[in-house]
């Protein structure tokens, strides 16, 4: 199962966040041991008080040139695995995810 997919109001992403992970990245693809396949993205902020996903969609709006409203975490709000809406348009915010994993 790929770690995207698109949805009615964007892009639904599956992350792995490592929170003070040393410095805010991409780290690129991973394929749990049930075979999902999730983004993994590590930032310096700690778990705590939501600081680690705040961090998190901070990130992931940069990323994606997108303004902080446009991220959302749907699920996963205590677990390291995670899932984010990128609203927009699907074929643009596939695009630039697409670029910024092959780039790291």
């Amino acid at each position: 199962m790929p770690a995207w997919r698109a949805s009615q109001g964007g892009l639904v992403l599956s992350v792995r966040l490592t929170p003070r992970g040393g410095r805010d990245g991409l780290d690129g693809i991973e394929t749990l041991a049930d075979g999902r396949e999730v983004v993994k993205i590590r930032v310096r902020a700690a778990p705590t008080e939501g600081q680690a996903n705040a961090a998190l969609i901070a990130f992931l709006a940069k990323l994606m040139g997108l303004p902080r409203s446009r991220v959302t975490l749907v699920a996963g709000a205590s677990a390291r695995l995670k899932t984010v809406l990128l609203e927009g348009d699907v074929t643009t915010l596939l695009a630039r995810l697409e670029t910024c994993l092959a780039t790291g």
